[in-house]
This record gives C-alpha cells, sequence and structure tokens, in this order.
C-alpha cells in the first residue's frame, strides 16, 4: 500500500474505499497512531453497520492497545452515540463510518476526550504523517504492556442523556414516519423514542451497509422522495429522514414538503434561547438564509457568522461558549451535548415544538422560512480564482452592494445576497443564494451563474 494517505485523510476524517485504497492493516497503523498523537491512556471505539466496519474497528482498537491504551469498544452505534461516549466517559474517540458515502466506502471520524474534534488543524496530520511512516518502515515496537479491551453498552445511556435536554412530557400524540435509509438511525432511534406518545412508522430500519433501498444521503432529494410520499399516505404528522451514521436529520412536514436546515436551524436556536433564559451565542454558517440571525436576535441571542465545515464551528462554539449551532447541511451542535453534533436532539427538538401546540408542522415552521433560497448549485470550472475575481469585478462598487471574504466570496444587498466558495478537492465553485421573493433570487441566481460559467 503507498505510503502517501493524502487520499484518504481529509480535512476532517479518514475515508476511502475497502480494501483498495485502506485495509484493516491500515486501521491498525491509525488506531496506534491514534493513541500516540492523543497520549492518552484510553480511547473508545464505535462502529456504523457497514460490512467492513466491525473488522476495521477491532483492528484499529487492536493497533492502540499495542500502544498501551485502554480500549473501550462500544459496537454498533451512531456518530452521535460515540461522542456521547467520548464526552461522559471523557475519553478520546474514534468512529468507523463513511456517513452517506456508497457501501464501498468506509471511514474514521476520530476526536479527543469530551468530543473535541481532531481535524487538519488539531492532530490529524501527525496521525497521517504516523501511520505513513510505519507503512514505509514496519509497525511500532508493542508497549511493554499492551492495554486491555473491553465492551460496553452505552444506547441507554445515550438516549437518557439526549432526553433529559428536551421537554417531551406534555407533548400530544404524534404519528412520525422516519426513514433510517438501513443506517444508524434503526439501532437508535427504537431507543431514543420508547414511551413517548409517538406512533412511529419505521422505513428502512434494517441495519444494512449495501443500503438497498436509497443512498443513506438525505442531501440528495432523489433519497427523501419514499419518506415525503408515505406521511401523508400514514396521515402522519411529519417525517424524519436520518444518514447512514445518524448524526444528520432532516425533516418533511405533514404534506411530504421538505423543511429546509435553516428553519430547523431556526426554530431550535429560539428553543435553545428560550431553555437558557432568552440569552446565549448561536452560531451559524454563512450560508444557512438570513432568518436564522435574525430569528436569534428577536429572540433575545447573539448570532455569530463562520465558515462553511464543521471544525470551524466547533471550534467557535468552544471559543464562544455558544449554546447551539446548526448548517445550512443539517448539522446541529449542542452546548450541552459537547459542543458535537447530533441529529437525533434536533429531531426531538422539532416533536416538542411539534407537539407543544395545536398546529400542523407546515404553519409551525412558516415564521421561520421567510426567504427563497437556491440551494446549492455546483459549476465546474477551470479557474476557481479567476472566475471569483470576475464575480468580484462584477459587483464591486455598486452603490448598496457589500463584499466579503469569510468562505469564498459574499455579495450582500438589502433585500439579497449571494456566496460563491470554491470546492477543497474538485474543480468546483458552489454558488448559495437568496433573496426577498422567488423573482428576485432567480435573476441573482442566474446573473452569478452566468459570470460563474462563462
Amino acid at each position: 500500500m503507498a505510503a502517501d494517505l493524502s487520499q484518504i485523510v481529509k480535512a476532517y476524517d479518514v475515508r476511502g474505499v475497502v480494501p483498495d485504497q485502506w485495509d484493516e492493516s491500515l486501521a491498525g497503523l491509525f488506531g496506534a497512531a491514534f493513541a500516540e498523537v492523543t497520549g492518552a491512556a484510553a480511547i473508545v471505539v464505535g462502529h456504523d453497520m457497514r460490512p467492513s466496519s466491525p473488522g476495521l474497528s477491532r483492528a484499529f482498537a487492536l493497533g492502540a492497545a499495542a500502544r498501551g491504551v485502554d480500549v473501550t469498544e462500544i459496537g454498533l452505534c451512531s456518530t452521535d452515540q460515540l461522542y456521547y461516549a467520548s464526552g461522559a466517559l471523557n475519553l478520546p474517540g474514534a468512529m468507523f463510518t463513511a456517513s452517506h458515502n456508497p457501501a464501498q466506502y468506509n471511514g474514521i471520524k476520530m476526536c479527543r476526550a469530551g468530543a473535541a474534534p481532531v481535524g487538519q488543524d488539531t492532530g490529524l496530520v501527525e496521525i497521517r504523517e504516523l501511520a505513513e511512516r510505519w507503512l514505509e518502515s514496519g509497525a511500532p515496537e508493542p508497549a511493554a504492556e499492551p492495554g486491555t479491551l473491553t465492551t460496553r453498552e452505552t444506547l441507554d445511556d445515550y438516549a437518557a442523556h439526549l432526553r433529559s435536554l428536551v421537554d417531551l412530557a406534555s407533548i400530544r400524540p404524534l404519528k412520525v414516519v422516519v426513514d433510517a435509509g438501513n443506517g444508524m438511525g434503526g439501532h437508535t432511534v427504537p431507543t431514543v423514542f420508547a414511551g413517548l406518545p409517538l406512533t412511529l412508522v419505521p422505513m428502512y430500519f434494517e441495519l444494512d451497509g449495501t443500503f438497498p433501498n436509497h443512498e443513506a444521503n438525505p442531501l440528495d432529494p432523489a433519497n427523501i422522495v419514499d419518506l415525503q410520499k408515505r406521511v401523508p399516505a400514514e396521515g402522519a404528522d411529519l417525517g424524519i429522514a436520518f444518514d447512514g451514521d445518524a448524526d444528520r436529520c432532516f425533516v418533511v412536514d405533514e404534506n411530504g414538503d421538505p423543511v429546509s436546515p435553516s428553519a430547523i436551524t431556526a426554530l431550535v436556536a429560539a428553543r435553545e434561547l428560550a431553555r437558557n433564559g432568552g440569552t446565549g451565542t448561536v452560531i451559524h454558517n454563512l450560508i444557512t438564509s438570513r432568518t436564522v440571525p435574525e430569528v436569534v436576535k428577536e429572540n433575545g441571542g447573539t448570532p455569530v457568522r463562520t465558515r462553511v465545515g464543521h471544525s470551524f464551528i466547533k471550534a467557535e462554539m468552544a471559543r464562544a461558549g455558544a449554546i447551539f449551532g446548526g448548517e445550512h447541511s443539517a448539522h446541529y451542535y449542542f452546548k450541552d451535548f459537547w459542543n458535537a453534533d447530533t441529529g437525533m436532539l434536533a429531531a426531538l427538538h422539532v416533536l416538542a415544538a411539534l407537539g407543544g401546540q395545536d398546529g400542523p408542522l407546515s404553519a409551525l415552521v412558516a415564521q421561520y422560512d421567510r426567504y427563497a433560497g437556491s440551494g446549492e448549485i455546483n459549476s465546474t470550472v477551470a479557474d476557481q480564482a479567476g472566475r471569483l475575481a470576475a464575480i468580484r469585478a462584477a459587483y464591486e462598487g455598486r452603490p448598496g452592494i457589500t463584499l466579503d471574504d469569510l468562505d469564498g466570496l459574499t455579495v450582500s444587498a438589502a433585500d439579497w445576497w449571494f456566496n460563491v466558495r470554491p470546492s477543497n478537492t474538485e474543480p468546483l465553485l458552489r454558488l448559495n443564494a437568496e433573496a426577498k421573493d422567488e423573482a428576485t433570487m432567480t435573476k441573482i441566481r442566474d446573473e452569478a451563474l452566468a459570470i460563474i460559467r462563462a
């Protein structure tokens, strides 16, 4: 196997095709490197339902144990359940999952004790370099005294912790359709929802890492079509879809219409601010809707805008002491969950908000959906910098327009804005536009696309 791991060690995690790009022998080296870089005496390891996950997870555990580290294996879990274990046990953790990627992929999401992220600037580069060195020179000498491997069940404790953070005691009975996409939501939802006044209609709860029904990526509209049909057919109050490792949740209303993650961010932000006495900082990335900072201010909070990407959100959560953070991609971060992201806790907030009043979900979220958005539009370009410069030249100096460079280029006016940012991994520019109405949004979107694709 090549000693250059840059193709599989990404900005936030390890991800690649098994066994072509990585395998159990390399997982063992990653485990040894993780032990070395964190300097921990003990770690916790979990995995999703992909066919390759148990073997990779065990190899990683053995690699760490060979360095003298005690390993707690929690087995099948969602990514946020691994973060729970890292936080509650105060141990560094490793989660084996490739999230929503196709079946032949697998990966590792790593964190330090208390679910603090491990990314490019916080240890991932050092882990990669150690693994590369050992690939060439052979694995390091085992420690004089190897660590132990023990198993621990955390699902009940994880569910109890989440339910302690949202008051669901007095909600009205609700009927909810949940599409787990054959991912880890099928493992966690029955325990988390147990005993609540919910009629659960499960879809694709069988754990199957080959994803026989659809990809476990609800961000792609094709993958929520089944849920959108099922909710009105069942006369349900709402539908919830989870991605493969169940750390993101997507919501559809009683009509089967998708609720934007920005509207969910605004709804949860209002609830978390109320829970914290009407004060607190809420983080949102720069391509969430303008609705989010408006709602945060209306509810007494302070909105803080960040770059796109969970490492930026988590770092800003810690720096600002924020109570909550949300992204356009349906990642939701909570101070009371060690600043980590958990789609399940966001889902419980939606259930509590809906069940705490009598109206339908569509009416409830209408107040959090104030603008027309384009969604993310990708364009393949030969010269990212050149196209961004062309956009800047087209808008700079126009009256009433401001430009900023926090992440790519954002162009703003009183009643519209758009952001164009380059992909780090592909020759793409990503456009997001929003305006007060559909006609204005369409005009601005098409104007920007014409320059990008010129």
